[in-house]
């Protein structure tokens, strides 16, 4: 039996799922795929009856195939707004048990399809599998996939296994979910399981773009781009792909496509956008797109201590609130008090509010005020050439410059520059940027 372990790190590197390559892995004998559906993919019985002809081909082609659905458009919410009216103060455990549901009904649904189509076919739920996570519900990281149910009935003669996505069974033996997006890292996680050839993605976009196609009518889509350029993008606002699936990805080298499920032909090589190493990437743009996030917040706390301990007192209770700090800025002291700046999501602005007017209660820490702007919005360009090319800032800069856009807040990484703005510039600074470095032209 094969297994596929994800361990987790200690609590502070808890940023995504994590592992070891599991020793002695065999390739199945037969090329298996992992072929995943998203909701607007699946969101009616016509729309799952054309996912599971694209399936059906790959069958005929001599795959065996790993299908992973998530629930019909809207119906996650749907549940979810259903657990709200029923329970202000729900039970997380109860409220995975409802939400998971709707990927139940669409694994089903595409498993009776497919045995219309007289392809062998049969639905899993994530404790069949089973797909063992941690106990953290609405939030639970994958531990473990053992392969060994799932190859004995490819063995038997099925040749498509349906699996929920977005679920597994905590050690406790109860229903657990991922998060929003977790059907992707469900798909990449039976993909480096199972060896698969290839996990493709199937939503409703046909690739990654070089920016959002609603913002810029240049918008070019990407033949190829690298794992680390497409966890930054997703991780800065680019919706494609789960930040957790492109992780596990890297991790394990999955070959990862992002396909159109509304666009003609049986996703062959040339379609979509495929998501590989550096080394495979043919394109020659220094960046290679530009993200934006438009629910962000920056949150200044007016005249704090300039003091050894400061950012740990100001940080550490918004960590424990559970609030996600992105951009920091910290001002030049004077007369030992300086300002500290950071954003965050909008949402959660009343609950860093909350952790820190209850931290200066506490003697813990000491400001004169709590300004929070909940207008800006956050804009990146990305690319690993940034790596051995000079002028990416500048250049960023003089483009906002020339449209008359101040920039509040900047952070960079070895492959990305941020720049918190005003919200009502944000689709203005996306276009500019998008045309200061030619991402309209082919690489």
């Amino acid at each position: 039996m094969h297994r596929f372990s994800i361990c987790l790190a200690p609590p502070s590197l808890r940023a995504y799922d994590t592992g070891v390559e599991p020793a002695g892995r065999k390739k199945p004998t037969m090329p298996l795929l992992v072929m995943k559906f998203g909701g607007t993919s699946v969101g009616s019985p016509d729309l799952i009856r054309r996912a599971a002809g694209r399936v059906a081909a790959e069958v005929a082609r001599g795959h065996d195939v790993i299908v992973i659905v998530s629930a019909m458009s809207g119906e996650t919410d749907r549940l979810s707004g259903m657990v709200s009216e029923t329970s202000a103060l729900f039970d997380a455990r109860e409220y995975d048990a409802v939400v998971s549901a709707g990927e139940n009904v669409t694994a089903g649904l595409m498993a009776l399809t497919l045995q219309e189509m007289d392809v062998p076919a049969r639905s899993w739920q994530g404790w069949q599998v089973p797909l063992n996570t941690t106990s953290a519900h609405s939030a639970a990281r994958i531990e473990d996939i053992p392969t060994g149910n799932i190859t004995a009935k490819f063995a038997e003669g099925m040749k498509v296994a349906v699996v929920a996505g977005f679920q597994g069974v905590s050690p406790e033996g109860r229903i657990t979910t991922l998060g929003r997006g977790g059907s992707d890292t469900t798909a990449v996680a039976f993909a480096a399981a199972f060896g698969a050839a290839r996990c493709d993605i199937y939503t409703d976009v046909d690739g990654v773009y070089t920016t959002d196609p609603r913002i810029s009518s240049g918008a070019r889509r990407l033949n190829r781009i690298a794992f680390e350029e497409m966890l930054e993008l997703a991780s800065l606002g680019a919706r494609v792909l789960q930040t957790r699936s492109v992780e596990l990805a890297m991790r394990y080298k999955v070959k990862l496509r992002v396909l159109s499920s509304f666009a003609d032909g049986d996703g062959d090589e040339a379609t979509g956008t495929l998501v590989c190493d550096e080394e495979e990437r043919m394109e020659s743009n220094v960046v290679s797109g530009v993200a934006h996030s438009r629910d962000e917040a920056q949150m200044t706390l007016v005249s704090v201590a300039d003091r050894p301990g400061i950012a740990a007192a100001i940080f550490g209770p918004l960590s424990g609130a559970g609030v996600n700090v992105d951009m920091i800025v910290q001002n030049i002291a004077e007369e030992g008090r300086t300002d500290m700046t950071f954003s965050l999501p909008t949402d959660q602005v009343p609950r860093a509010e909350k952790a820190l007017r209850q931290a200066k209660t506490d003697g813990n820490i000491n400001f004169h005020d709590l300004i929070a702007d909940v207008n800006v919005a956050k804009v990146s360009v990305v690319g690993i050439g940034m790596r051995s090319h000079t002028g990416v800032a500048a250049r960023m800069f003089e483009a906002l410059h020339a449209e008359g856009i101040n920039i509040k807040v900047i952070t960079t990484s070895e492959i990305k520059i941020s720049v918190l703005i005003d919200r009502k510039y944000m689709e203005l600074a996306v276009q500019a940027l998008h045309d200061a470095f030619g991402l309209e032209k082919a690489g």
